[in-house]
């Protein structure tokens, strides 16, 4: 995970994977630039049409909060927090209530 967060282009992942991380890089910091061919390398790397639509999906949402939270200047969590978030979300998943039957 730390080679990724270093550096995606050289962390030790297989293709798919950095085709899919390039092709979010370019939507995420120049989305004009974003080209049917870069779609193109995801897709010759052997990455599915609905995982890429997923991480596109995936990709808007963080992009959108994260703008959110830079106009709002929310405050950063911790890295104990930011941890703790993790665990909680590992063990029950993002629903944040539970209803009946759903």
């Amino acid at each position: 995970m730390q080679a990724v967060l270093d550096d995606w282009r050289t962390a030790p992942i297989r293709e798919p994977l950095r085709a899919m991380l390039g092709m979010l890089a370019i939507l995420t910091l120049t989305p004009k630039a974003l080209t049917p061919a870069d779609l193109e390398l995801v897709r010759a790397a052997g990455v599915s049409d609905q995982a890429i639509e997923d991480a596109i999906a995936v990709c808007a949402v963080f992009s959108t909060i994260n703008r959110v939270a830079d106009t709002l200047n929310f405050a950063v969590s911790s890295k104990e927090q930011a941890a703790r978030g993790a665990a909680w979300t590992l063990e029950h998943g993002y629903k944040l209530s539970q209803r009946a039957g759903g």
